[in-house]
């Protein structure tokens, strides 16, 4: 017997009584009774249930009812059909029964059939526990599969791949769940599927809808799907996405091979499965690019392989330094940097009539590929490769060097569309490598002329030991104009200073070199801290109107500038401080006590017009001063206060080594990703021993200068410095007697014993000594000239009572000849 699918409709005559009077062959095929069975009986009796109201009404009403009903199979079993009722009439139009047709609940209409049957979209039926009830045609096309093979079986029997998720980056559900959920809640869904049709090298975008299938009482009695082919579109979109994530990821660092990276990190592996970005060595350098006689020489050319990146590594895989790697002229890479075209190859041999025989999907590209492309190459299966796309990396008519996007894994073949894609993501990253190489030749030359105006030596004084380090903000951003200095001045002092100019690159370097070279003339006139800044802020005042634009379409740099200026005295061990807008220094005590500095920073330099207050402090002998820029203790993932807690932390005045504390300080507080520079400077201070400096008042009056000469003679003597009493005597006298004649008493002597002998007269009187040369009868004027030649140095400083004269002489070190 005929499978009940099979069965055409079936047509049942009932009397006036509701017996069946006739039965077709229809009838039998769909429920396995004969005419000998049910002609006679009740039609009730082939009723699995109850029929609904009205259905089975008296004749002769004129109603033609209709619908759902469940009949009983010979076998037992139910069947669901639909069934139309139509009134049989006799030659005068009077009630004679009627006619029932019943049809499958799931079968259709002839016409209707055909009509989805020949559709060209992917449909398909399945039953609530997702066995296929039907597909048409164009669904068995795609599964590989005819509805003879499936009617019957279930979804996940049919299509095991379909049971795993389509995108499992996302966490999307498999698309087998997407269907069972539709026919659990009754809730359509629309969704783009992604497969790989059997026998296709390609993967195919649906876009695709699922809907419940109902009865007239609203029970899923079925699921139904459709598809049509999107992949050009769906692709297109894939590649304008992957294009707008190339144009925000490619360029962010301003790092020639950090750029490099986010080229191959933004093309694996949603592109391609490797990527190459070889470089030459001049664009690595930051330099101008080789010209293109070089690389259309025909000789070999050299680069660095900048980047090779590839699927198995990551999103955020390791890369090497740069290795060389060297181009022959008949190489393809070394033919598109000459000609400056691209070039795919693809693996696979070209059939007798030309066609290529590397998969389906290439038959219409031909039309779109440029001239020359695509090279069929049997070589790269035998590199494990499926294709390759070569571009030339150029930007503002310079060739930078040459990018290769490889398949390795993936069977499908590049495309014409895949070229242009690589030719748009290969131009985004050559203009971000071009910036980066001329943002690297601007930085790198801010950053050595910053360094060469940086001490390259911290100068020899026993007055603090002292360690400095200074580092540039990352490749992200620009040199900045952090600087410090460590300046010897008289009386064994020593200025100890720090500071930091507003703005970044060339013009910050060249304002922090003048306020150094300024600092340092000032300091040698020995202006106290708080007078050295007010003339600091002046130079700095007119400085910016220099900087001054002379038309409308010259910029102006930037101008402004902190400073801190200290000076410690290592006889009194007194730090004396003043600052423009700085941070304070950190002192602690040779037990880890911070010493509070009670002062208030003044205004930054070039604001003009506010006082600078001066500081003084007494610190224990073994003080640690740290003096440092913003740039070491802000950042944009903590404040100030936090960032100098932290460095707080980690100072330890009882280091052996400060070299070794710097670094400790740098490592332990600077950010791994720093957008300014930071500058740190520490001091460790010593006191003179007290045995080593003497001092004598003197009274006002020519007759004491004997006196003062052998009281300086005997102190030089019991040192033990005899080869200096001649100088010592000559000087002493000189400047004794000009305090007396010139100056204002009280008057002092001191003579100070340090890595020089220095001799010191102070008087109250501001009127400062000038060196002048005397004529030939002249009876004075030689004193200070004297004092000149025999000392290698002299000079005058002010104090809040006066001034003081001094001079040095040079002593032997311990283990000089």
């Amino acid at each position: 017997m005929a499978d009940p699918q099979d069965a055409p409709t079936a047509v049942v005559m009932v009397d006036p009584d509701g017996r069946v009077s006739g039965w077709s062959e229809g009838a039998l095929h769909l429920l396995g009774w004969t005419a000998e069975d049910t002609v006679g009986r009740p039609v009730t009796d082939l009723l699995a249930g109850s029929p609904p109201a009205g259905l089975l009404g008296s004749p002769g009403t004129g109603a033609t009812p209709s619908g759902p009903i469940t009949l009983r199979h010979r076998d037992g079993a139910s069947v669901d059909a639909v069934v139309t009722v139509q009134p049989l009439l006799g030659s005068h139009g009077q009630a004679q029964g009627r006619v029932m047709t019943v049809q499958r609940w799931d079968r259709r209409p002839v016409i209707v059939d055909r009509a989805f049957e020949q559709c060209p979209f992917a449909l398909g039926a399945y039953d609530p526990e997702l066995r296929f009830l039907w597909i048409n045609a164009s669904s068995g096309r795609v599964i590989a599969h005819s509805e003879e093979q499936v009617v019957g079986k279930k979804y996940r029997e049919v299509l095991p791949e379909f049971d795993r998720s389509l995108f499992p980056e996302r966490d999307d559900k498999p698309y087998t769940d997407k269907l069972a959920e539709v026919a659990r809640t009754g809730r359509p869904a629309r969704l783009i599927t992604v497969f790989r049709p059997l026998g296709s090298n390609y993967a195919n975008a649906w876009a695709t809808s699922i809907w419940p299938v109902r009865d007239a009482e609203g029970k899923v009695r079925a699921v139904a799907n459709w598809g049509f082919d999107m992949s050009a579109e769906y692709w297109a979109r894939q590649r304008l996405l992957m294009l707008n994530e190339a144009g925000r990821d490619i360029g962010r660092t301003l790092d020639v091979i950090g750029t490099a990276q986010e080229l191959a990190r933004s093309s694996v592996p949603r592109f391609t499965d490797l990527v190459t970005v070889d470089l030459f060595d001049e664009v690595l350098r930051g330099e101008e690019p080789p010209s293109a006689s070089l690389i259309t020489s025909g000789e070999s050319l050299t680069l660095s392989r900048a980047v090779r990146h590839s699927a198995g590594d990551g999103r955020d895989g390791h890369i090497g330094p740069p290795t060389p790697i060297t181009l022959a002229p008949d190489s393809v890479a070394a033919r598109c940097m000459a000609a400056g075209t691209s070039q795919v190859e693809l693996a696979g041999e070209p059939g007798p009539g030309g066609e290529w025989a590397f998969g389906p999907g290439l038959a219409a590209d031909p039309a779109h590929w440029p001239p020359g492309n695509p090279l069929i190459d049997a070589s790269l299966a035998e590199n494990g490769l499926t294709g390759r796309i070569t571009v030339p990396l150029r930007a503002r008519g310079a060739l930078l060097g040459v990018v290769t996007f490889s398949r390795t894994d993936r069977p499908e073949a590049f495309t014409a569309d895949d070229l242009i894609l690589a030719e748009e993501l290969t131009a985004k990253a050559a203009v971000a490598i071009d910036n980066a190489r001329r943002y690297s030749r601007e930085r790198t030359t801010a950053l050595t002329l910053q360094r060469s105006l940086l001490p390259q030596g911290l100068p020899n004084q026993e007055a603090v030991e002292v360690a400095s380090r200074y580092l540039p903000a990352g490749t992200g951003a620009e040199v900045g104009g952090d600087w410090f200095d460590v300046i010897p001045l008289s009386g064994a002092r020593v200025a100890l200073i720090v500071g930091d100019v507003v703005g970044h690159g060339l013009h910050a370097s060249a304002s922090m070199g003048r306020l150094r070279t300024a600092v340092r003339t000032l300091a040698d006139v020995d202006l106290p801290p708080d007078e050295l800044l007010t003339h600091l802020d002046d130079l700095v005042l007119h400085l910016a109107s220099d900087l001054q634009p002379t038309s409308h379409f010259q910029t102006t740099g930037e101008t402004g500038a902190t400073c801190l200026y200290t000076v410690y005295d290592p006889v009194t061990r007194r730090l004396t401080l003043a600052s423009a807008g700085h941070p304070l220094p950190l002192v602690l005590s040779p037990d880890g006590t911070r010493t509070t500095v009670s002062a208030q920073p003044g205004p930054p330099l070039g604001i003009g017009g506010l006082p600078f207050e001066a500081t003084e402090i007494e610190l224990p002998e073994g003080s640690l001063l740290a003096l440092y820029t913003d740039g070491l203790v802000e950042s944009r993932v903590r404040d100030v206060d936090q960032g100098i807690d932290e460095l707080l932390r980690v100072l330890d005045p009882s280091a052996c080594s400060l070299e070794a504390l710097c670094d400790t300080v740098l490592h332990t507080t600077l950010p791994d990703h720093r957008t300014d520079d930071a500058a740190v400077l520490l001091a460790r201070t010593r006191a003179l021993d007290p045995q080593h400096v003497a001092d004598w008042d003197v009274e006002p009056d020519f007759a004491q200068v004997p006196r003062v000469r052998k009281v300086a003679i005997d102190q030089v003597e019991a040192w033990g410095l005899e080869e200096a009493a001649f100088v010592t005597e000559l000087v002493v006298s000189e400047l004794v007697t000009n305090a007396i004649r010139y100056g204002e008493p009280p008057i002092r002597l001191r003579l100070i014993r340090d890595t020089a002998l220095i001799c010191e007269v102070s008087d109250c009187s501001n009127t400062a000594p000038h060196l002048r040369r005397a004529r030939a009868f002249d009876e004075g004027g030689r004193g200070l000239l004297l004092v000149a030649q025999l000392t290698q140095g002299w000079g005058t400083r002010h104090t809040p009572h006066g001034k003081t004269i001094w001079c040095a002489q040079s002593l032997p070190q311990p283990g000089s000849a």
